[in-house]
């Protein structure tokens, strides 16, 4: 009887999580065994944040044309309605082809599910694999809220939004989240008539406050209605149209779309043949990402941790060196590592650390400093005026949180994640030139700004008239 092969690793799922697993694993010549169902790169590349901003890019390309007139320029435009969501469709696979295939070329990948027979072996097409290693990165799927009547109705989700072939005349969207924000733009700068209907206070509940505000705002300039803080009671179809109605009032539009959060993909596995523990929320793990299961990591969005992109593939990476280390890499889990989000409306929306709400909640003493995009040329020359800047700082220059909405919050983010991550104060940014005139430099005049609030107390003034 022929010995059953044991691989090295075995990954299930081909998403961000997974595809990090393994394109490492490859890389250090391990013998790697994925199983994927769908299309390699998961949701986040076939159906997700990469289509999205595919169409992000369509929507603010014709927005931009259609407002030249600030900029002194006049323009006639047509809009070829079948062709833009096609574009987004052919620069996914364009993406997801031959390249791709090629970063994993080396790893065996067998499309199919693959389910757990026990601790050590999974099942998938009536074959049962084993491997030194498992990592289980299934990712999620929508979740549809259990409103009256809508399982019953035609609905949109993040995956199928995108093989739409026309722009419905009216759209309805469950959610005011990163993804029925990120939709509602877009299809409202395509032409759509776009209802954001949640239940939270305000948009991107899980953000600050003011750059909600700021970009509900610029939602409303747009054309877009958003219902805050509203119940559902019941979702029907009448007369070909889906009417949603809440507990006071009614919408009518031609398609509804479901953006209401995520739940982990974890029923195909069969984890209790397994013995792994799991709740709602995904696969239980310890700060290594390790299951109950010795042997066993969970990463990505099915451990319920953070559900970004990025975040599932610092987890694959972060496990994996786990598995191969001797020591087991306990001082890189010690560290804390942010998580920084982004939102690619317009205005962007980025968040890394803590905002006032929680900051409040945590009973930390701290202050706001805040800088206007209005404030700087650059981005008045720029026609991009609207937004700020807000760190959230310490008397002695600690930082605990920063917001920025505003052009290029996605970038400008970032500076100010390791400055966070590493323990570095409000004065590190300071004493950092900055090319002038970049975007960037915002980050530097809110810590002048910071920086001239700490010298305009009386003792320092005094000293400084002294010195001098």
């Amino acid at each position: 009887m022929m010995k059953k092969k044991k691989y090295d690793l075995l990954v299930i799922g081909l998403g961000p999580a997974g595809m990090a697993v393994t394109a490492m694993g490859v890389a250090m010549g391990l013998d790697v065994l994925v199983f994927e169902k769908n299309k390699l790169g998961g949701e986040c590349l076939n159906v997700g944040c990469i289509p999205s901003k595919a169409l992000l890019k369509a929507a603010a390309s014709l927005h931009s044309a259609k407002n030249l007139a600030k900029f002194g320029i006049e323009a006639e435009l047509n809009i070829l309605q079948n062709n833009s969501m096609q574009v987004v469709r052919d620069k996914v696979a364009q993406i997801s082809g031959k390249k791709i295939q090629k970063t994993f070329e080396k790893a065996t990948i067998i499309k199919a599910n693959a389910s757990f027979v026990s601790p050590k072996e999974v099942q998938a097409d009536g074959k049962t694999y084993t491997a030194k290693k498992i990592f289980i990165a299934t990712g999620t799927t929508p979740m549809i809220p259990p409103i009256p009547g809508l399982a019953d109705v035609p609905k949109l989700t993040n995956e199928n939004v995108f093989d739409l072939d026309k722009y419905p005349q009216s759209l309805t969207i469950l959610g005011g989240g990163a993804i029925g924000c990120e939709l509602a733009q877009a299809f409202a700068r395509m032409g759509s008539k776009v209802s954001i209907v949640h239940k939270d206070e305000h948009l991107l509940p899980l953000g600050d406050r003011e750059a909600a505000e700021l970009l509900e705002a610029k939602f409303i300039s747009e054309g877009i209605t958003v219902f805050n803080g509203v119940n559902i009671t019941k979702v029907e179809q009448v007369a070909g149209k889906v009417v949603t109605h809440l507990e006071q009032g009614q919408v009518v539009s031609e398609q509804i779309m479901v953006a209401a959060g995520r739940k982990p993909s974890l029923e195909k596995l069969n984890l209790n043949n397994a013995k792994i523990k799991y709740d709602r929320c995904g696969i239980t793990v310890n700060q290594h990402l390790r299951t109950n299961k010795s042997g066993i990591y969970a990463v990505g969005d099915c451990n319920g941790l953070n559900l970004f992109s990025h975040a599932a593939m610092h987890q694959g990476m972060l496990a994996l060196m786990d598995a191969v280390s001797p020591f087991r890499l306990s001082f890189l889990q010690r560290k804390k590592y942010l998580v920084p989000w982004s939102v690619f409306t317009e205005p962007e929306v980025a968040q890394v650390g803590l905002d006032e709400r929680q900051a409040r909640e945590r009973g930390l003493k701290f202050e706001v400093v805040r800088k206007e995009f209005a404030d700087y040329g650059r981005l008045v020359a720029d026609g991009a005026p609207s937004g700020f800047i807000k760190v959230l700082v310490s008397k002695s220059g600690k930082i605990y949180g920063v917001t920025v909405v505003g052009e290029s919050a996605s970038e400008l983010i970032h500076e100010w994640i390791p400055i966070m991550q590493y323990g570095k104060k409000m004065h590190h940014i300071l004493l950092m030139q900055h090319s002038f005139p970049t975007v960037s430099m915002i980050s530097k005049m809110v810590a002048e700004q910071w920086m001239m609030g700490k010298m305009s107390g009386k003792f320092v003034r005094g000293l400084a008239k002294w010195l001098v």
